[in-house]
């Protein structure tokens, strides 16, 4: 079987969501910063962080509903130039000294509903790009260039505002136009047949979550991803103060070495998952994150603490991909955008709730303590799912899912 890389429109897909990916990861760190430089609030900063935030929340499913109405390869490349304009005028206004927070929230929210749009449809290509027989590889090159690009997008993002505080931006900008080039050289038809009769759009929405929920092992699945990531958005904020004694830059310098782990899983993730099989790797995962949560409760000193960050960060990408993989492979072509939707929508809502938890845990217990309950949590999870999956999920005599459900 060929390797993914020699297929050219999928190198092409590749580029662009790399481009695209990198493109958010320096506006994420630049926009916050540009926006305490002109007024001085933490509170604005965190406003403005919240306003990129909120387009997925609300738009997530209706445009999962209109990608599957649209073309898609269109609605990508109209995505990134949109996201390519709407960059540049940050450092225009610059330019001529009329830049404004109001200017900078507009941009903001503009730019969350362009990417809203953007990744709805970027995973729905990748079997028409690369056929189902080869996903999980093609999933695992998009997420190991996603976790590349979180390492260092910030970073450059940080050292180009020290350029100047529109350099950034007109940085987004390139990437984003770049990223419509490489999808407007794709030669492959990003769908697998024509649009199906169109309902409300109401109806579209349902007929996708309804399908999500009715599709016995992709359900257990989500729900699994969803609760996993309420454990896993709390573990930061307590392995930063298990390690409080350590000086800030030494904590600082843990994390931003840690993204590095998020590559490492992506790109062993496929090798795992012939290794162990689907629901193997998933449980795998599921099964260590719970032991890692009860290392990290006995776990004193900074180094002991990133041992365990880095077992985390190297683990979540295995379970992520195996995952999208999955849904990739069972889902029908015209039910992509809204099944990717509303799978993802689980995860973002899952999020604060575990930040939030941890938050509130901290206050009143230890970290060891906190971080106890969230292995008891992980391991009831895991108690849950471990029987459930393994009767869910049936595979080929090949190693590839059964889309039945």
């Amino acid at each position: 079987m060929r390797s993914v890389w020699r297929v050219r429109d999928y190198r092409l897909v590749w580029a662009a969501q790399t481009l695209s990916s990198f493109g958010n990861g320096v506006s994420q760190l630049a926009y916050p910063l540009l926006m305490l430089a002109l007024t001085g609030s933490a509170t604005a900063a965190g406003a403005l962080a919240a306003v990129r935030a909120v387009p997925y929340l609300v738009l997530g499913l209706p445009a999962g509903a209109l990608v599957d109405r649209w073309d898609r390869r269109r609605t990508m490349v109209l995505c990134d130039l949109g996201r390519a304009v709407n960059m540049a005028t940050v450092p225009v206004a610059l330019v001529f000294s009329a830049l404004t927070p109001a200017h900078l929230f507009v941009t903001g929210f503009l730019g969350g509903v362009l990417y809203v749009f953007f990744s709805a449809a970027e995973n729905a290509v990748l079997p028409n790009v690369v056929g189902k027989d080869r996903l999980t590889d093609a999933v695992s090159g998009v997420e190991t260039a996603q976790a590349a690009t979180g390492v260092l997008a910030g970073p450059v993002g940080g050292a180009l505002l020290q350029v100047g505080r529109g350099v950034p931006f007109l940085v987004d900008a390139v990437s984003f136009l770049a990223s419509a080039l490489c999808l407007a050289l794709v030669r492959a038809d990003f769908r697998a047949g024509p649009v199906r009769a169109r309902g409300g759009l109401r109806t579209e929405v349902v007929e996708g979550v309804r399908w999500l929920w009715g599709h016995r092992p992709l359900r257990l699945i989500a729900l699994t991803a969803a609760g996993l990531q309420v454990a896993i958005s709390g573990v930061a904020l307590v392995a930063i103060v298990a390690a409080r004694d350590a000086s800030p830059a030494a904590i600082g310098g843990l994390f931003a070495a840690l993204g590095i782990g998020g590559v490492v899983g992506a790109v062993v993730a496929p090798k795992l998952e012939a290794r162990l099989g689907l629901t193997g790797l998933l449980l795998s995962v599921l099964w260590l994150q719970g032991v890692l949560w009860v290392v990290l409760a006995f776990s004193g000193g900074l180094i002991a603490v990133g041992v365990v960050l880095a077992l985390f960060t190297v683990s979540m990408p295995c379970f992520g991909v195996a995952a999208l993989s999955y849904q990739l492979e069972v889902t029908p072509d015209h039910l992509l955008g809204r099944v990717g939707t509303a799978f993802s929508l689980l995860i973002w809502a899952a999020t604060p709730v575990g930040a939030a938890a941890a938050g509130v845990l901290l206050d009143v217990a230890t970290p060891g303590t906190t971080s106890l309950l969230f292995a008891g949590w992980v391991v009831v999870l895991g108690a849950v799912a471990t029987p459930t999956l393994r009767r869910a999920v049936r595979v080929r005599p090949g190693g590839r899912p059964c889309p039945e459900r």
